[in-house]
């Protein structure tokens, strides 16, 4: 990757909750950690997806087991998440594999949830 007056890196730039990403070629990332002398492993979910062994049925029993640990039910995840509660139901039987925008959704309202129950439980150890 030489740099050449006047060249452009081939990217997309994108948004996600007020922070700005952008999106390259992964030769291009590979060149650039080489460059920072920076080891760029991914992530083990990142390597499970990018297996294909994450599938709908993974990704179902995983929403699963997250909604119930949260102590949510699927009407109540899927008004938090804004979603029809068919689509969270349809989701978590594996007959749909949700796109991007929905699965964000899912984590956020989950995320909401789940640190809502850790303040509550730390307010109630507090209180005792």
């Amino acid at each position: 990757m030489t740099k050449r007056p006047g060249t452009k890196v081939d990217c997309r730039r994108v948004e996600l909750d007020g922070i700005r990403y952008v999106i390259l070629r992964e030769s291009v990332f590979e060149e650039l950690c080489e460059r920072a002398k920076v080891s760029a492993e991914p992530k083990a979910e990142a390597l499970e997806a990018a297996s294909g062994e994450f599938d709908g049925a993974t990704l179902a029993e995983k929403l699963i087991r997250r909604r119930r640990a949260a102590g949510l039910s699927q009407a109540e995840l899927a008004r938090r998440a804004g979603i029809r509660p068919e689509t969270l139901n349809r989701i978590e039987r594996g007959r749909t594999t949700p796109d991007f925008a929905t699965v964000r959704k899912l984590v956020l309202a989950m995320d909401a949830a789940e640190q809502a129950g850790a303040q509550a439980s730390f307010s109630d150890q507090k209180s005792e």
